[in-house]
């Protein structure tokens, strides 16, 4: 799997319908993004690449500030792991 970053935004643009998306703008300050759209990206990459194991940990947001290059560069250390 070797989605980049580049890529990953224009899917999530794709889905929650939000333009020029900032990766580095924490999730809960994007409102064009909510949880459903996440959630919607997550299960479509999941039929598309079940052999990574990708699940909704790739968004934790515990503190406020993960971001869409974080949750990114989770998602590459999932599938790097799965490798």
């Amino acid at each position: 799997m070797t989605l980049t970053l580049s890529e990953f935004l224009a899917q999530i643009e794709a889905v929650s319908g939000a333009t020029d998306v900032d990766p580095d703008a924490a999730l809960v300050e994007i409102s064009d993004i909510d949880s459903m759209d996440m959630m919607e990206w997550l299960y479509s990459f999941q039929s598309e690449h079940p052999e990574v194991g990708a699940d909704p940990d790739i968004f934790e947001n515990e503190d406020g500030s993960t971001t869409l290059r974080i949750v990114h560069d989770r998602l590459v250390k999932v599938a790097a792991a799965a490798a």
